[in-house]
């Protein structure tokens, strides 16, 4: 954080996040959970916020964070709650992980009006909620506001209207709120998984004709020949919300096995 130096050997031997104060949401399964486990492993004291709070208290208490809150990140009022009792509970905030998100499918002439406010409300406005609550905290010492965004917010996905354009969204967002918080020295960027071994991505796969070809497929579109694992996603966050990264905002941070580098096969 921008508000903890360590030298290289006390990093090595405290780790990478060590005193920093994280709220997550969106935590309790797969990339999330995956981002509250690293920085608990780097010396974070970490706070999960999940819609759903039994799988959150149940993520907390396996990956040991300290506070579990259920949230819905659509509600402001309940976000601004949650982030004030985290701050509470943690004595301040160092660190923000925007990671609650929805898949939805379906091209403009078929997505529902309900399913593209919901979309949006979810993976957009969720990160603007959050991150406007965090924000006094945050400029008391600095910090680091990390969101997920997505490859399908980089390029045109068909079926994919409303979740590539909240995804599309958020990378310009985050631009934005990085000038916005530089000069409080609030660094803020974003982390765009290719296709993820998440439960998500495998309720996808499983509900395909030929669930087999269909995971080897899209393993196949990655250069590097697999699906990504919560945990290198997970490794990016640590390093954006780390002194690391201290000179590092309004960026979009590729982790997608080369997917997007260019043609491939």
């Amino acid at each position: 954080m921008s508000n903890i130096t360590t030298t290289a050997s006390e990093s090595a031997a405290t780790g990478r996040l060590e005193g920093a104060r994280i709220a997550t949401t969106g935590a309790a399964t797969g990339i999330g959970r995956a981002v509250a486990l690293r920085c608990v492993q780097e010396g974070a004291r970490v706070a999960i916020l999940d819609i759903d709070g039994p799988a959150a208290t149940t993520a907390a208490r396996e990956v040991g964070a300290e506070l579990a809150l259920a949230l819905d990140v659509t509600d402001a009022a309940a976000v601004r709650d949650a982030i004030a009792a985290v701050a509470d509970s943690l004595g301040g905030l160092d660190g923000v992980v925007n990671n609650a998100g929805i898949p939805m499918v379906g091209a403009v002439h078929e997505l529902a009006e309900d399913d593209w406010d919901r979309v949006l409300a979810v993976n957009l406005k969720g990160i603007y909620l959050v991150s406007s609550a965090a924000w006094p905290y945050l400029r008391i010492g600095g910090g680091s506001i990390v969101s997920t965004a997505s490859i399908a917010g980089m390029w045109g996905t068909e079926g994919q209207a409303g979740y590539a354009a909240a995804k599309a969204a958020a990378i310009m967002l985050t631009k934005c709120m990085a000038l916005d918080g530089a000069r409080a020295g609030i660094r803020v960027n974003c982390v765009s998984p290719g296709f993820t071994r998440t439960p998500l991505l495998e309720r996808y796969l499983s509900d395909q004709p030929d669930p087999a070809a269909a995971h080897d497929a899209v393993s196949a579109r990655h250069p590097l020949g697999r699906l990504g694992e919560p945990l290198d996603i997970a490794n990016a966050f640590v390093y954006l919300l780390s002194d690391e990264a201290a000179w590092v905002t309004g960026t979009n941070l590729v982790v997608d096995g080369g997917l997007t580098s260019g043609i491939w096969g």
